[in-house]
This record gives C-alpha cells, sequence and structure tokens, in this order.
C-alpha cells in the first residue's frame, strides 16, 4: 500500500500526532489538533503517538476521536499499524534506545545520540516518559552521519534529552565513552570526509558542559559556536526547590568562559517562571541576574504542574496573571537581548548556509554559524545559494521581521 505526505492542514485519511508531555499547553494542544482533524474529515483515523503516550496512556486514551496509540518504541513501526488496521492498541513502557534522524530538510537534520534522563528535576515529567539516560554507541552515530552528509546535508544537530550526558560503555575492560569523547571522535570522523560541514549541538546542562568542552569547541572549524544552555531560575533558592543540579554562580562561570574563548558565540537559555514559591524577589533576582550575562536570547516557560512530579506538592503556588506578567517581562528582555547581539554582528563577514525556497518566499533564508537568521533576495543568481555555504557580509537588520538581511561576498558555491 502507498502513502502520499500531505500536510496536517490538508484533507487526509490519517493524520498522525507526535505528542509531548512537558507542558500542560500541550496537552491542550492535542486536543485542539484532533479536533482540527475530524473537522477536516470526520472519517479519518488519528494516531497519537510519543512522549504524552508514554507517559500517561490512561488519560490520553481517553481523549475522543483518537484512533491509535503509540508509544516511543511503537511509533517507528507505524506503517504496520496502519496496514494491519491495529486500532485502540494499548501502549506500555519501554525504554530502549531508537536511533533517529530527520531526511526530509535537504539542508538541516537531527541527529539522536542520546535519550532519556537520570536528573530528577522537580518539575519534569521526562524521566518518567523516556526513562533512564542511554545513549547510542559512537560507531553507530558516525555511520549515521556519513548516511545524512552523503544525502547532501550540510548540517547536523546532534541532539537527546541529556546530551552532556553521553555515556557509553563498549565491554568491562574498556573506559567508558563520554559526551567529550563523542565530540572529538566526530570531529576526527568529518576530518576525513575532507568537506564543508556543520555539527550543532542541541541543549547541554551547565554543569555537564565541562570546561574542556568549551576550550575544544574555541579551536574547532566542524562544530558551530552555538549554545543552548537552561538555566531555569536565577535564583538558588529555587534552583534547590527544582532540584536542579547547580547554582546560578556555576552558571554564569560558563558563560563568562564561552565569552572569553568564543567572543561571537550565540548563547540561548531556558527560563521556567512561576515555579511554586517564586516570590516577587526571586523573580527580581532572576531578571536582574538575566541582564547582566551575556547570553543572545531567553526561552521563557511559563510553569505547569505535571501529575507525578514533586512540584505540584509544593506550597505557594504562582497565580496565571502572575506567571503572565512575569513571562511577558521576561520576552521583552530577551528581544533586547537578541538585538543586542545582532547589532554587534552587523558590517561582520559571515558564513550562512541557505535553506531551500519552498515556499515560493520573496526571500531566501539561512542561519549564519553563530545561528543568526539572515536572508537575501531570492533572485535568478540566489537560487543557486539554495542548500550551500556562503560568505556574506551582514549588512542590517529588517525592521519589519528582525531578520538580518545580509550580501554575499563571493559567489563561489560550497
Amino acid at each position: 500500500m502507498d502513502y502520499e505526505h500531505v500536510d496536517f492542514k490538508d484533507y487526509s485519511d490519517i493524520y498522525v500526532i507526535n505528542t509531548c508531555s512537558v507542558t500542560n499547553n500541550a496537552e491542550n494542544k492535542l486536543k485542539y489538533l484532533v479536533r482540527c482533524a475530524i473537522r477536516k474529515n470526520p472519517k479519518s483515523k488519528i494516531i497519537a503517538m510519543g512522549c504524552y503516550v508514554q507517559y500517561d496512556y490512561e488519560k490520553i486514551s481517553k481523549i475522543n476521536g483518537i484512533d491509535i496509540f503509540l508509544n516511543n518504541k511503537e511509533k517507528f513501526n507505524i506503517i504496520d499499524f496502519i496496514h494491519y488496521k491495529k486500532f485502540k492498541i494499548k501502549t506500555y513502557k519501554n525504554f530502549n534506545f531508537f536511533p533517529s534522524f530527520s531526511l526530509e530538510n535537504r539542508t538541516r537534520s537531527f541527529l539522536k545520540i542520546q535519550d532519556g534522563c537520570n536528573y530528577k528535576c522537580s518539575y519534569c515529567s521526562i524521566p518518567i516518559a523516556r526513562g533512564f539516560s542511554r545513549s547510542d554507541n559512537i560507531k553507530n552515530i558516525l555511520k549515521n552521519i556519513d548516511l545524512i552528509f552523503d544525502k547532501g546535508i550540510k548540517e547536523i544537530v546532534l541532539t537527546g534529552i541529556n546530551i552532556g550526558d553521553y555515556n557509553y560503555k563498549y565491554n568491562k575492560n574498556i573506559k567508558n565513552f563520554n559526551f567529550f569523547d563523542l565530540i572529538q571522535a566526530i570531529n576526527n570522523h568529518i576530518e576525513k570526509r575532507k568537506e564543508k560541514k556543520r555539527i550543532r549541538l542541541s541543549s547541554i546542562e551547565p554543569n555537564l558542559l565541562k570546561d574542556e568542552i568549551i576550550e575544544y569547541l574555541s579551536k574547532n572549524k566542524y562544530f558551530v559556536p552555538h549554545f543552548h544552555i537552561p538555566l531555569q531560575s536565577g535564583s538558588n533558592k529555587i534552583l534547590k526547590y527544582m532540584q536542579r543540579r547547580y547554582q546560578k554562580e556555576l552558571y554564569e562561570e560558563k558563560i563568562n568562559k564561552i565569552r572569553n574563548h568564543i567572543p561571537n558565540a550565540y548563547i540561548g537559555s531556558d527560563i521556567i517562571v512561576g515555579f511554586p514559591g517564586e516570590t516577587y524577589k526571586n523573580f527580581l533576582e532572576t531578571y536582574f541576574f538575566l541582564k547582566k550575562l551575556s547570553i543572545s536570547s531567553i526561552h521563557v516557560f511559563t510553569y505547569s504542574g505535571r501529575s507525578n512530579t514533586k512540584s505540584i506538592f509544593l506550597d505557594k503556588k504562582i497565580s496565571k496573571k502572575i506567571k503572565i506578567k512575569r513571562s511577558y517581562i521576561l520576552r521583552i528582555l530577551s528581544k533586547k537581548k537578541y538585538n543586542y547581539f545582532c547589532n554587534r554582528q552587523i558590517k561582520t563577514k559571515k558564513t550562512v548556509l541557505f535553506e531551500k525556497n519552498n515556499k515560493n518566499n520573496s526571500y531566501l533564508y539561512g542561519y549564519t554559524e553563530n545561528y543568526i537568521r539572515t536572508k537575501i533576495y531570492y533572485t535568478s543568481m540566489s537560487i543557486k545559494y539554495e542548500n550551500t555555504f556562503q560568505d556574506v557580509v551582514l549588512k542590517k537588520i529588517d525592521s519589519k521581521d528582525g531578520i538580518i538581511i545580509v550580501e554575499p561576498i563571493r559567489k563561489q558555491i560550497l
């Protein structure tokens, strides 16, 4: 049986929704997407799969309109479940490692190197949904890197639930391979290919971002200068309630270390506002701590209690109104941080990996090595830049969308 991929907004016989379990908003979004699918085609079959199914099957199974439930193992066999019309499947916990990577985007691919988490942050449902930390072996990771690059893709983003906790042991006589060993192996492997490629890191915990990693990446030509380091709170009291494994002083030390070694690196952060017990004083502590940090942006999350986590039993819950206000304040700060970071890059030379223009846009978009969103006018000349690296000069920030307009400084296509 053949299947044709269509956009989720289009009429379809089967709708697939990959679920998340991190926030209550994810649950509400799932219900919304189910309603959208039913409106498009009341006779369609709807599949829910992924973390929410794994996390709380009993609850998700009560949502009207879903026909198939697949956990994080079963979702890789989705065609079999559809083909044999096994509807109303009851899922179960499965915490093996399942390698995965994407090939649909012809410019950039995500490669999972690790899954699960051994940390017990009091607000987080991920260890319940994804299980204990486990890693793919280096040999398999390098093989998948070759598969991706051989498809013409130019950039790989290393992903996982807690990539800094990467740890693989081949046998009892060989030392464990950690994250630092992995990035060195990847670098040496790409070096042998003698091609221009990029590796980008996804989120990494501050306590796992060792100094040796920062120093190594500062001298590396394949790993780009881009870091995403979750903070969650600028108050040590709240960090303790969250059961995070560091204090804000360590976080600041890591940011300063990066800036000293890689001045133009993009550094993103995560913050949770409205955690139980977060007083106005604690929030101000977070605000002014973020303000003085040399970071590039802040991804702001509003706390939402998840079942089976410790934080839901904490006293002094924060009202929705206060959460919204605090979130708004930090998002304004994030915009200021990003604008400041981008303005400092104007008139500098960067290398942009341009994307495919699949939507007939007036611009061709791409990212610099340090994660600045850029664009050039889409012309008969720039069409040749699709899925290529181009050296450019950053000219100015477009006031309409905040994206930097660039100008190629040479016509060589890589």
